[in-house]
């Protein structure tokens, strides 16, 4: 179950629910303003938990890693603001934290470019562990 590579300079946001086709073509329509959004929707990831994908990453050759992936699971498809949950894969693997979708253009931007690391997000992110802009947004 390798994780997939990201186009250069993208993010990878992977399906993991498949139970809302609705839910996820709503997601990816607001994910299309975004550049650095790769998506992947293959149900060999159906229900993948977060140690499971550590896993596989971990496995992977090092030139093959990716540093954090955004899962499209049941809490993200069931809420209202599309939370994805971002996976650090590299600095803390395994730290989580979720990003509705409104705030994920500008997220990954920033992890692509370097501009910010994956903990200046988590760091972040409120008492329910969403990030919702800097200062609570």
């Amino acid at each position: 179950m390798a994780l997939p590579q990201p186009d250069d300079l993208a993010t990878l946001v992977l399906r993991t629910d498949f139970t809302d086709d609705t839910a996820w073509d709503a997601l990816c329509t607001a994910l299309d303003s975004a550049d650095g959004a790769s998506r992947v929707s293959d149900p060999r990831f159906s229900g993948a938990s977060v140690q499971a994908l550590l896993d596989e990453e971990l496995a992977a050759e090092e030139d093959e890693r990716i540093c954090e992936v955004f899962l499209a699971d049941a809490t993200t498809l069931t809420d209202p603001e599309l939370p994805l949950l971002a996976v650090d894969l590299y600095d803390e693997p395994g730290r989580t934290f979720r990003v509705p979708v409104r705030w994920y253009p500008e997220l990954a931007a920033n992890l692509s470019i370097a501009n910010l690391d994956f903990a200046d997000y988590a760091d972040a992110a409120d008492p329910s562990g969403t990030f919702r802009g800097f200062g609570g947004g």
